[in-house]
């Protein structure tokens, strides 16, 4: 009975046990969901939108600067379905910091659904986020004021014209150089062949040699024949004797070898000479006026001409050192110039292919976007390149801007803090570069009424105080695409780069001023104009500002 009561209250103990486990347990869940809570929060803007309109889903984290916070990045919100991941913010409290990461979402179906909770994890911890309901409408589309029509037939579209400019584009480049890399083919070509050429006298006696391996006197063909008789002493004596030989007539060279014999260059004797003039008249006999010569003429002539080639061969003076130096000398100078001049005409073909390209693709496509291309255009790409929009202060100003702005650190003096609670400037560039833009905001500590004209006036003296010289100033009334309105100065004014130079060229502003209850909002965009793209820019960023109204109090 003993053993039964002592079993029983073990088992009791046990019980205990367990439930305050279970209870500790339960306690430190709570305080965990508590933490979380505290530090992670979500909202959307609007909890009921039509088909494919954008909600905004913003989840915001509180956490020490050295936490490490990792925000979803994949679709992890369906039903819905995220269509842009803005950059993520961060602003500073105290010694904490408070990321806002936004998502873009939207549902194509009609319906209720709701927003699962997201994961974010601080420090490799998971925290969630609560769960969101959201009712998508379907677009009332009124029948009675919205004429119909019938749905048309299918029409055949033409294909677009051939585009003769593009083709141009490509084809004169690419035969420009198929016909550079054909034209040193041929130069390599009939280098080689000239390196593999025989000396003069060799040439010679192997192409009469070629001469008697034809069948022209068989098939009596004389005309063929003295045509390359002649021409092989002609050019054996042009290659050893007289570099005109080739070029002139059959009683211009008999006269240029009495001329050089006369000179005393070569000893050729006269028989010699008259000899191959003879040669030279007959063949011209045969080659122009068709007359028939004797049989076995033909021979006696070929037979003549090798013995002249003998001859002049061995009244050749054999070059003395100097002259083989002079010469050695002469072909390296030679060989240098061609090899100069190949360089210049292959970059001389490159530069105008280049030349001709640029000019194709600047008819093709505009000259200044060549230029953009050659030379580059900081504020063309500025313009082209994809826009970041966030949000800056309090009360926050909206805008998108070719970079995020860089928040500045600021400090309220004890003067300005019984006025002012807080101020925020972000800027991007610097006022000399070629794009500077400014977003400041200020809230005041005590209600009162803003007059943006004084606003202004202090604004505009700070400018000058920056290093705004020759400040131009014009005055309008501006209104937001939403319809906030404000106050916009503009014109333009010399930046002050040092103590002793300021910019010769000027550089145009713009400056928006908006007042709300208790707050000022200021938006700063100074600019190099280039007549095209820092307008687009300048537009842009305008076309963009979204102002967040501070709400009234009750009773006010």
């Amino acid at each position: 009975m003993l053993d039964i009561r002592k079993n029983s209250n073990h088992k009791n103990r046990n019980l205990k046990f367990q439930h305050n486990r279970y209870s500790l347990f339960s306690f430190f869940f709570l305080l965990c969901s508590f933490i979380s809570f505290s530090q992670v929060t979500s909202s959307i803007d609007s909890t009921k939108i039509k088909i494919g309109e954008e909600i905004l889903y913003t989840i915001s984290v509180q956490a020490d600067s050295t936490d490490v916070v990792v925000f979803p990045e994949e679709q992890t919100f369906a039903p819905l379905e995220m269509i842009e991941s803005y950059k993520t913010d961060t602003t500073f409290e105290a010694s904490k910091i408070r990321l806002i990461k936004k998502y873009g979402l939207t549902q194509f179906d009609s319906g209720k659904f709701t927003i699962p909770p997201q994961r974010i994890f601080i420090n490799n911890k998971p925290f969630l986020t609560d769960s969101i309901k959201v009712e998508v409408k379907d677009v009332v589309v009124d029948t009675t004021k919205q004429k119909m029509f019938d749905i048309k037939a299918a029409v055949e579209v033409k294909g677009p014209p051939f585009d003769w400019l593009l083709l141009l584009y490509w084809l004169i480049p690419i035969l420009l150089i198929v016909g550079l890399a054909i034209y040193l083919f041929r130069r390599k070509k009939r280098k080689d062949a000239a390196a593999k050429q025989l000396p003069p006298y060799e040439e010679a006696i192997f192409a009469l040699k070629n001469l008697d391996n034809t069948q022209l006197l068989k098939e009596d063909k004389s005309k063929e024949y003295y045509s390359s008789l002649t021409e092989i002493v002609k050019r054996y004596l042009d290659r050893e004797v007289d570099e005109a030989a080739l070029e002139s007539t059959s009683d211009e060279l008999i006269n240029r070898l009495m001329m050089h014999k006369d000179a005393g260059s070569f000893d050729f004797d006269l028989e010699t000479i008259r000899k191959l003039d003879l040669i030279f008249k007959r063949a011209d006999l045969v080659k122009f006026a068709k007359m028939n010569q004797l049989a076995g003429q033909a021979e006696v002539d070929r037979k003549t001409i090798e013995e002249i080639i003998n001859e002049t061969h061995e009244a050749v003076p054999e070059p003395t050192e100097e002259e083989l130096l002079e010469n050695q000398e002469y072909l390296e100078k030679l060989k240098r110039r061609r090899k100069h001049r190949k360089w210049i005409l292959g970059i001389s073909g490159v530069i105008a292919a280049i030349i001709l390209a640029g000019i194709i693709f600047g008819v093709a496509t505009g000259f200044d976007n060549l230029k953009d291309k050659v030379l580059g255009n900081d504020l063309r790409k500025l313009a082209e390149n994809r826009w970041v929009k966030s949000e800056y202060g309090n009360p926050a100003v909206i805008l998108e801007t070719p970079e995020v702005l860089v928040r500045l650190e600021t400090t309220v003096t004890n003067a300005d803090r019984s006025m002012v609670s807080g101020k925020d400037y972000f800027t991007y560039g610097e006022m000399n570069s070629l794009l500077y833009i400014l977003v400041s905001t200020t809230q005041f500590g005590q209600k009162q009424d803003v007059a943006l004209e004084t606003a202004l006036d202090g604004v505009l003296d700070d400018l000058q105080q920056s290093g705004a010289k020759n400040l131009i100033v014009k005055r309008d009334d501006f209104e937001t695409d939403k319809g906030i309105k404000g106050l916009k100065a503009y014109g333009d004014f010399n930046v002050q780069v040092s103590d002793n130079k300021v910019m010769k060229q000027k550089s145009s502003y713009e400056l928006l001023l908006f007042a709300q209850e208790n707050g000022l909002q200021e938006v700063l965009i100074v600019y190099q104009d280039d007549g095209k793209y820092a307008e687009q820019i300048k537009k842009r960023i305008e076309a963009s500002i979204e102002l967040q109204i501070s709400e009234k109090k009750d009773g006010q």
